[in-house]
């Protein structure tokens, strides 16, 4: 058993303490330190007894949200009390009045939005996706609230390692589902990196650790390299008498994979590694200027790639990012990404929306920024959805992706939109009544459709029409969050009315047919016209997708089933026999659950799990249990929004099933090639191929394969096997 230092734990609890009031202290008011120590010895109180899963003291974790708000996102007193008490009204005695009583309002409405909603949910809804609305809804009062969330989770997901490896697999989801793309979108970039580098540290081990041990190999020769490509650059800013700092940093591992994972290349092909940044000292009125001048010196020294400059200083990013981005080739033939930005910028860069704020009234004529027309928009959308919860969920997550593209209004104004936005998705930016009732648009004076996509700089006028109004087609070709939740609100309306017209139909018919219009009614007849729910049935009837009239074939088919109707389960056996045959019992090679129980499942299609392959059951609503690869690209969203339907999954080696897998082949074609890479696949290792296609063009060949193998190691084998053929350059598996 482990004995526990009771002492040492208290004076480590001190020093963590002191170590945040040290790193807050230059921001510090009369009175706060005060307040801070207040909420420190309540939290401290109320978790007095409380252990993490690493059997740490529970204060620890308070105190580590407290000390990322200070030192990683730049906030001040009133977070760093409310990180400090951000768990205690959901895990102790302590209640939401005694927090207000104690520290205030404010710190008592930031702390209700961080606290999990309790209680029963409704069948269909996920609790995961009511919790994130709920705290969302608190952002139109106080953005601190996702601020001090992020801080949480960040630490929760650096201390992951001590919880099973399920929720592990849910709690990274979750993270990058949501609160990666949520950091970037507040600017703090280097906590958005942080997230995604742990999210594949927890769901991709073995590839997280090659890329990092491959990152760490290179070290030495990546220092030599930065210091021969910066040295002209630094003597020349010198002599300009220039006050500047230039960092060399790798990419993070996750963007490296994300790199690799796309352009299907090793790690020794990504050639932007790394990223020179240069930083200067200049005011504010001189820092636009200072940044090009820069940039002329960079590009005396080394060729720009011009399809690679990107001027984020002249147009900031809508979550007040500003810098300019250039690639250069180095003389060694290596291409090398250069950020030139002034210390504010790089301090909004790094610490996002809090130094956003603290700049903001330094700078001239500063209008409204991207970052708050953004914050107003999701208050806009917050107020007037009436979405389920996982609608809301993934509406407010496509708006958070932050490529934009820049169109105008007739009269000049600039106009941000998230990329591959389409004029009617412009058309629902300007108002809703605009957006429900357009008709088209002209762009740069040219009549285009409502589905044409938004281009950087085209001005756009739209046309409506009174007459017009959403249809269900239109969700199709919008990609802002506004339009999305606008069209569905009308079709929502018009859906009710259809439905409450198709309920007096329906009414009519059954009186007139002498039956009972109760709830068994209603559910016999959407079970009878095949429809999801009794309102789906109404609409049916009120649009005249259903006729009335047959409502008639429901009465006769009541009829003529009660009269032919013999249950064909008997006894307690016919029924172990009818389950038997549900089961299927030919499947019983995977074992899923902690008990180790049989059960039933389907293998996803989605991602075609084999075994050996790292794999989680997922429970659907409509066919049992499904088995889905770790690196499924549906599981971040399943884990996401439905976490709680998880359950373990781990394969048995019980039987030789084939499973089917694809792969890739490319290569230069040659006579023969198809019949050397069908022998290895047939004769040599036995597998049976379900399809193969092979395009050849200008003697470069692409070949897809659809085939039968037993595990991960079965198909290790014989990719090994096809990459020694003669012409074939790669093969690799795909989903």
């Amino acid at each position: 058993m482990v004995t526990i230092d009771l002492e040492a734990e208290k004076k480590e609890i001190i020093r963590r303490y002191r170590k945040l009031l040290r790193h807050a202290k230059p921001f510090l008011k009369d009175g706060d330190a005060k307040l801070i120590k207040k909420a420190f010895n309540t939290s401290n109180e109320a978790h007095q007894e409380m252990r993490r899963k690493s059997g740490e003291p529970y204060i620890y974790h308070p105190l580590a949200v407290a000390q990322i708000c200070v030192d990683e996102i730049g906030l001040g007193t009133t977070s760093i009390v409310a990180a400090l008490l951000h768990d205690v009204v959901e895990d102790t005695d302590v209640e939401l009045e005694d927090i207000e009583r104690e520290f205030g309002p404010k710190v008592a409405r930031i702390i209700d939005g961080l606290t999990k909603i309790s209680g029963v949910f409704e069948h269909g809804s996920s609790q995961q996706a009511e919790n994130f609305r709920k705290m969302l809804l608190t952002l139109s009062e106080d953005v601190r609230v996702i601020l001090i969330k992020l801080a949480d989770r960040l630490h929760n997901m650096r201390t992951l390692g001590s919880v099973q490896q399920h929720k592990q697999l849910k709690i990274a989801s979750e993270t990058m589902y949501l609160y990666a793309p949520l950091a970037h979108r507040l600017g703090l970039y280097s906590m958005k990196s942080e997230l995604e580098d742990l999210y594949l540290k927890f769901t991709e081990p073995q590839i997280y650790r090659s890329i990092a041990r491959s990152i760490s190999a290179t070290k030495a020769a990546r220092g030599k390299f930065i210091r021969n490509f910066i040295r002209p650059i630094e003597e020349e800013l010198k002599s300009l008498d220039l006050d500047f700092i230039i960092k060399g940093r790798p990419k993070s591992i996750y963007s490296i994979w994300n790199k690799m994972k796309k352009q299907n290349i090793p790690f020794e092909e990504v050639y932007d590694l790394f990223a020179i940044r240069i930083i200067l000292d200049a005011d504010i009125e001189q820092e636009k200027a200072a940044c090009w001048q820069v940039y002329s010196v960079v590009t005396d020294y080394y060729k720009p790639n011009p399809d690679r400059l990107r001027d984020w200083i002249s147009t900031p990013k809508a979550n007040g990012y500003e810098s300019l981005h250039t690639t250069v080739m180095s003389s060694t033939g290596q291409w090398v990404e250069v950020q030139i930005r002034s210390r504010r910028m790089d301090e909004i860069a790094e610490k996002g929306y809090a130094a956003h704020w603290k700049y903001k009234e330094h700078k001239a004529g500063s209008k409204e920024g991207g970052l708050e027309m953004w914050i107003a928009r999701v208050r806009e959308m917050l107020e007037s959805s009436e979405a389920p919860a996982i609608e809301f969920v993934d509406d407010f997550r496509s708006n958070l992706f932050n490529d934009e593209v820049f169109a105008f209004t007739p009269k000049g104004d600039l106009m941000p939109m998230p990329n591959g936005s389409t004029a009617l998705d412009f058309a629902f930016e300007i108002h809703t009544e605009i957006g429900a009732h357009c008709l088209g648009a002209k762009v740069n004076q040219r009549l285009v459709p409502l589905s044409y996509v938004l281009k950087n700089g085209d001005q756009v006028e739209i046309l409506t029409s009174e007459k017009q109004k959403p249809s269900e087609d239109w969700l199709r070709f919008v990609v802002s969050s506004k339009a999305r939740s606008k069209i569905k609100e009308c079709l929502r309306e018009e859906k009710k009315n259809a439905a409450a017209e198709g309920k007096e139909i329906v009414e009519r018919k059954l009186k007139q047919m002498k039956l009972p219009m109760n709830q068994e009614t209603v559910n016999q007849l959407r079970a009878f016209f095949e429809t999801k729910t009794p309102l789906d049935f109404f609409y049916k009837v009120g649009k005249g997708v259903i006729d009335p009239k047959d409502i008639k074939r429901f009465k006769e088919f009541k009829q003529t089933a009660r009269q032919t109707y013999k249950p064909e389960i008997s006894d307690a056996k016919s029924f172990e026999r009818e389950i038997a045959k549900a089961k299927n019992q030919e499947q019983d090679y995977l074992l899923i659950g902690e008990d180790m129980n049989v059960v039933d499942y389907k293998l996803a299609k989605c991602c075609n799990p084999i075994p050996g392959d790292d794999v989680f059951g997922f429970v659907t609503v409509n066919e049992g249990i499904k088995i889905h690869r770790n690196s499924c690209p549906n599981a971040v969203e399943l884990l996401s929004n439905y976490g709680y339907r998880v359950v373990k999954a781990k394969w048995t080696s019980q039987q030789e099933i084939a499973f089917l897998a694809g792969l890739r082949v490319d290569g230069t074609d040659r006579v023969g090639l198809i019949n050397d890479i069908t022998k290895i696949i047939s004769d040599e290792l036995h597998v049976n191929m379900q399809s193969i296609s092979i395009e050849t063009e200008g003697g470069i060949f692409e070949g897809i394969i659809k085939l039968y193998v037993n595990d991960t190691r079965h198909l290790e084998m014989l990719i090994k096997k096809m990459e020694k053929v003669k012409g074939i350059v790669k093969v690799y598996r795909f989903h």
